[in-house]
């Protein structure tokens, strides 16, 4: 079994969660069937990288996405099954299937009616991936969603998709590599006392993301505590003065605010997870969210949105604490999140006990292993017709 694999992030080119998810998943996949894996951007060695085409380097990016598109639909014959993830490479599935004749397969990572913010950065390029995303759905053979709140939410976007088209494959987790360390370099480089507790953030600088929530409840979290924001990728420039400016008057308002503006290494990263006395994940909208899953392997305790996918990871009262999110009550939801981080950083045990709880969650239920083994079967079963 021969597979297109199409994305847009591929190794070492990753900024989000559905860029973890291919670059773990297809060293797994390659075990059990033959994977080409079709990318954006510069040549990788076990990739084949598709650039935007000439000319259109300064047009809108939802036209340079299908720039790319039509270069990987070319590119993927002799393939037996194409499997796209993102919008950013759903055409390109949908042509493939099109022009060569076999199934395709996409897995759900996010959707865009559930993204309307997203038109801030697309501008009308935001109309385009809508029309991307519902037509790829439309007639794709299967579809993966990554939690069951996902596929809910693909059922409830797209209510005329045959249900039985939309399986349930949950994210894995690499506990190997996403453990706890003693190591603290990290954080003395950037200032932060690893002896007093530290509440982390990480993610891009997005209004899905919710870090403008978590910035306005820190005014109401427990002083002593460190603010970690991992935070970079602004979505627009107007959002990132909005977050520069709240950060700010923070930072004005108490000790210990600490923003890192940089995609953190991989190795960075796990230390600052392992010595996360609070990881916060504030998210409106998370189909699943890699990064709990990290923060839960790396053994902190996590404090999250009741959104998407999230109850699915966090197991509220065992490996984390749940926060009701209400778009039309933000501000219940701010004092929700400070009230919940407040309660852990006031009993240091108890959340030392939750992350405990959650790495052995992470390492038990969510594998790449058995999310390749469930992909493939699928693949079978697409393919058997």
């Amino acid at each position: 079994m021969r597979i297109g694999l199409l994305t847009r992030e591929y190794p070492p080119d990753i900024y989000g969660g559905a860029g973890v998810h291919v670059g773990a998943l297809v060293p797994r996949l390659r075990e059990l069937v033959d994977v080409d894996v079709h990318c954006f951007g510069e040549p990788r060695p076990d990739a084949r990288n598709h650039p935007v085409a000439p000319g259109l380097e300064g047009a809108n990016p939802a036209l340079r996405t299908l720039s790319v598109d039509l270069s990987m639909a070319a590119a993927t014959a002799g393939v037996d099954l194409v499997h796209s993830h993102t919008w950013y490479a759903n055409m390109a599935g949908q042509l493939s299937r099109l022009l060569h004749g076999v199934p395709h397969v996409i897995t759900a990572h996010s959707l865009e009616p559930r993204r309307p913010w997203k038109a801030e950065q697309l501008r009308g390029g935001y109309r385009l991936s809508s029309w991307v995303e519902r037509t790829a759905y439309a007639g794709a053979d299967a579809i993966i969603a990554v939690s069951k709140g996902m596929r809910a939410d693909v059922l409830d976007c797209y209510p005329e998709l045959d249900p039985d088209r939309v399986r349930v494959v949950y994210n894995g987790i690499d506990t190997d590599f996403y453990h706890p360390v003693p190591e603290t370099d990290v954080l003395t480089r950037f200032g932060i006392d690893p002896g007093r507790p530290v509440v982390v953030f990480v993610g891009r600088i997005t209004r899905q993301k919710g870090v403008a929530h978590l910035v306005a409840a820190t005014h109401r979290i427990d002083r002593d505590a460190q603010l970690v924001l991992c935070a970079g990728e602004p979505d627009t420039p107007e959002l990132a003065e909005e977050i520069g400016s709240a950060v700010a008057t923070l930072s004005g308002a108490r000790p210990g605010v600490f923003w890192i503006q940089q995609m953190l290494a991989p190795a960075e990263l796990r230390q600052m997870l392992s010595h996360a006395t609070v990881f916060v994940c504030p998210s409106v909208y998370e189909p699943l969210g890699i990064v709990n899953l990290e923060a839960m392997a790396c053994g902190a305790a996590v404090v999250a949105s009741d959104v998407g996918g999230i109850p699915e990871v966090v197991d509220d009262g065992r490996t984390g604490l749940l926060v009701p999110y209400d778009e039309q009550n933000t501000e219940a939801f701010r004092q929700g999140l400070a009230d919940a981080v407040n309660r852990l950083l006031a009993d240091p045990a108890r959340a030392a006990e939750l992350g405990a709880a959650g790495r052995v969650r992470a390492a038990e239920q969510f594998t790449w292993t058995a999310a390749a083994r469930q992909t493939v079967e699928i693949y079978t079963e697409v393919l058997a017709g």
